[in-house]
């Protein structure tokens, strides 16, 4: 069996790329159509994340059971709907249904192409390829707000012109493969298994560092141009850059030390960063903090991926990491609305020293986790 490893990395990296622009567009694209402040632009960034996180296990479930391939092609058609959606939206309710439908998409694009890759990788070897393979996805998040950043001369109809048009690419990247995708060896026995044991704890430790992540990706923009601070062009590039140097060259660290360290290492930086961007007055130590920021953001995933598979010992891979990044996808989808309301009630500083406060969290419950079971079901 032949499996596309690459055409779906560049596949999903289309679709994420799309996904990471909207969220650069949106904390200025609502109040500016819409009206409304923090509080608005913040949902509208974290809903989307709502289903991603519903869509997530069902995809993977699906993916083990040999549907990758028409689940990712879906996937790429509701990203790409989603993106039009909002450009067309005329009301904030409109533009909150589209950004669901896109969320939907981008689940079912990352969590059945994933399964349908690992299906042709011996299980020693899933843990190095899943931390691999979800760089199609971060680096997407990532770089996303780069290329917003870029066409931000632009009219707002060329931007997400730009996205929709990278999801149809997507799409037509999958349609046009000629590997086949694989059946996960064993049978999922029900709706009830859709949570195997070992994953929800490294699911948590995701989820509260994506509060961090979605704290700064909803918050970020806003604060510093109210604090005019004369950096918000260009500060999520600057967290975008960072990550992507940080997890190419670090990636090898989690085998080398395990998931467990690296993921303490990482967020314990990640907590200095988001306590540096709450209290900094200059756009130097804001530029400093927001790149730590990056850096502390950077191996988390793979972290987490190697830990959740050493615990399932490999078996479901579809299922198991579709529901741990669902964990993600919930972490970030309260951290819109929730650092929102934060942010206008108590201040911008206030959202990041309680996104700080995740990350003291999360570090505690990785110090807590008891040793993977010798014998997972």
């Amino acid at each position: 069996m032949t499996v596309p490893v690459r055409r779906l990395w560049v596949a999903v990296l289309c679709g994420y790329l799309a996904f990471g622009a909207a969220l650069q567009v949106l904390p200025t694209y609502v109040p500016e159509k819409f009206g409304g402040g923090a509080l608005a632009s913040g949902t509208a960034v974290g809903i989307a994340f709502l289903a991603t996180a519903c869509g997530r296990p069902f995809a993977g479930w699906l993916a083990d059971a040999g549907w990758s391939r028409p689940v990712v092609i879906t996937g790429g058609v509701l990203a790409a709907v989603g993106g039009l959606g909002q450009l067309l939206a005329p009301s904030l309710l409109v533009l909150l249904l589209a950004r669901l439908v896109m969320g939907a998409g981008e689940a079912a694009l990352f969590s059945a192409a994933l399964p349908w890759v690992l299906s042709g990788t011996r299980t020693t070897n899933r843990g190095k390829l899943a931390g691999w393979f979800g760089l199609s996805m971060w680096g997407g998040l990532a770089a996303g707000p780069v290329l917003a950043t870029a066409l931000a001369g632009s009219r707002v109809v060329v931007v997400w012109g730009v996205i929709v048009l990278l999801c149809v690419v997507s799409v037509g990247l999958v349609v046009t493969t000629r590997g086949e995708a694989g059946r996960e060896v064993g049978r999922i026995g029900g709706v009830r298994e859709f949570v195997p044991v070992g994953v929800p704890l490294p699911g948590v430790v995701l989820g509260l560092a994506a509060y961090c992540y979605g704290t700064v990706a909803a918050l970020l923009v806003l604060w510093l141009r109210a604090g005019r601070l004369g950096v918000d062009g260009f500060a999520l590039s600057v967290f975008a850059g960072a990550f992507l140097v940080l997890r190419f060259a670090g990636s090898p660290l989690v085998d080398r030390y395990g998931g467990r360290i690296v993921a303490v290492v990482t967020i314990g930086v990640e907590i200095v960063a988001l306590t540096g961007i709450a209290v900094a007055s200059n756009p130097a130590e804001v530029v400093v903090a927001t790149a730590f920021a990056g850096f502390g953001m950077a191996l988390v995933y793979p972290a987490c991926a190697s830990m959740t598979l050493d615990r399932v010992r490999g078996l479901r891979p579809g299922v198991s990491m579709g529901v741990m990044t669902s964990f993600w996808d919930l972490g970030v989808m309260v951290a819109g609305p929730l650092g929102g309301l934060i942010a206008e009630r108590a201040g911008f500083r206030d959202a990041f020293l309680v996104a700080a406060g995740a990350g003291v969290a999360c570090v505690v419950v990785l110090l807590r986790m008891p040793r993977p079971a010798r014998s997972p079901r």
